[in-house]
């Protein structure tokens, strides 16, 4: 098995399917086709399942013209039908990760899935997980639903764990060269994914083990969350003590050694920074560890919107205006700039708060045209276009996404009071509020 496996690796011809054509999955396949590989896409989704076929991308950052060129070359097909997962050599799971309302790990997405694929799992295929997860996911959750077919791993079917390493809108950082760590459940299994993915992206990285592949993503992420979590803190310090906290962070990024800058916000969004460090410290539990650094870092950056609306009212109360039915517009939706991704987003959250103090709210996102349905949140909005004029309507803009679409010098020149989250005015102190 492993050997016939290999060869149609190298001849690229085993054909990979990818389940969840989403901010992971899609890229990622799109880089299997462009190396010569034909493709399965699977999502429950119709909307994106026609959408891709009718060559159009539902993702801000991938152009029209990449799945249009995919479709071209007969190696894209993308369907909602499982049966079509016996036609795969290699299995690629991305699938959404989130937390509970307990702030619990919810692996509902990847069970399913894997429960959705077991009846087609056949003999020689290479499965892989790129969900974020905690530790020891890919072995107790994955490997008994292969085995319950009556394939031992290894020999009849392969598994690894390998993080995906996706970050929205950049563009210096492609699929390709972004090294992957691939931790395979035997030898064998680590040999056949690292030879996978050998095919589409520049440097593999080896590591022992599933659960050692499963805790690489997850410092990462917690190493982000917590230093991120640092800077906010002392951006309510340097606040307090009237220090402006960006040159302080330009000032310590100098230092050649010792020292990575990180750049404080109005909160964590996304699907990653804000939700990872919680699927460890669920699991350190079960060994009796209790994360405080980790939970302690959560708490300050979820604090966060709660600190910029504080910030809000008293700019406002010292032009002796109440947030109640002050005009407020919000620059922004999506959780980091230039992309149209609002999960997680603090610039929802900060909604929500002005909101129950009775602001009269609008939002303004190029990338964001309207405020989509979600279960825990309602804004009956449209992103709205300014202008000189409309921006002296209003009583407060709010920059929380600094979306480089934005004329930032037509912002300040013309709005009567600027709340500004991301450091856009670092120098600006006519009409700005640093916060």
């Amino acid at each position: 098995m492993k050997h016939q496996l290999l060869n149609r690796i190298h001849s690229k011809e085993a054909v990979i399917g990818v389940v969840g054509m989403g901010y992971v999955g899609l890229p990622l396949i799109l880089r299997f086709i462009e190396s010569g590989f034909s493709t399965f896409g699977f999502d429950v989704d119709e909307t994106k399942i026609k959408k891709i076929e009718q060559g159009e991308s539902y993702i801000r950052h991938i152009p029209h013209e990449k799945i249009a060129q995919s479709l071209a070359t007969k190696r894209l097909k993308v369907t909602s039908d499982w049966a079509n997962a016996k036609n795969c050599d290699a299995l690629i799971v991305c699938v959404p990760t989130p937390l509970n309302t307990h702030h619990e790990p919810d692996l509902s997405y990847v069970v399913e899935t894997v429960k959705s694929l077991t009846p087609y799992m056949k003999p020689g295929q290479l499965f892989s997980l790129e969900s974020t997860t905690y530790p020891g996911t890919t072995e107790e959750e994955f490997r008994p639903r292969i085995e319950s077919r009556g394939l031992k791993i290894g020999k009849d079917a392969f598994l690894v764990f390998s993080p995906e390493r996706e970050d929205p809108g950049n563009r210096q950082f492609r699929t390709q060269i972004v090294p992957k760590v691939v931790g395979g459940s035997t030898k064998t299994c680590l040999e056949l994914g690292m030879a996978l993915y050998g095919k589409i992206i520049d440097k593999i990285v080896p590591v022992s083990s599933t659960r050692a592949a499963e805790m690489t993503k997850l410092l990462e992420n917690i190493y982000r969350a917590v230093n991120i979590g640092l800077v906010n803190e002392l951006k309510t310090v340097a606040d307090r003590m009237n220090i402006d906290i960006w040159e302080v962070i330009d000032a310590a990024a100098t230092k050649p050694f010792g020292f990575t800058p990180f750049y404080p916000g109005p909160g964590l969004g996304g699907h990653c920074i804000p939700i990872d460090p919680f699927y460890l410290t669920w699991k350190a539990r079960e060994y009796g560890i209790h994360t405080r650094f980790i939970e302690l870092a959560g708490e300050v950056n979820t604090a966060m919107p709660n600190w910029v609306v504080s910030k809000i009212a008293s700019a406002l109360n010292d032009q002796n205006k109440p947030v109640r039915n002050s005009k407020i517009l919000i620059l922004g939706l999506a959780y980091k700039k230039n992309i149209d991704d609002i999960r997680e987003s603090p610039s929802i959250e900060m909604m929500e708060l002005l909101r129950a103090q009775g602001a009269k709210l609008s939002y303004s996102d190029p990338y964001v045209p309207h405020f989509p349905r979600l279960k825990e949140h309602s804004f009956e909005l449209s992103s709205m276009s300014f202008s000189s004029d409309n921006l002296k309507e209003f009583d407060c803009v709010v920059i929380a996404t600094d979306h480089d679409d934005f004329d930032y010098e037509s912002i300040q020149k013309h709005s009567a009071l600027v709340i500004d989250t991301r450091g856009r005015y670092r120098n600006a102190h006519q009409n700005v509020v640093h916060c």
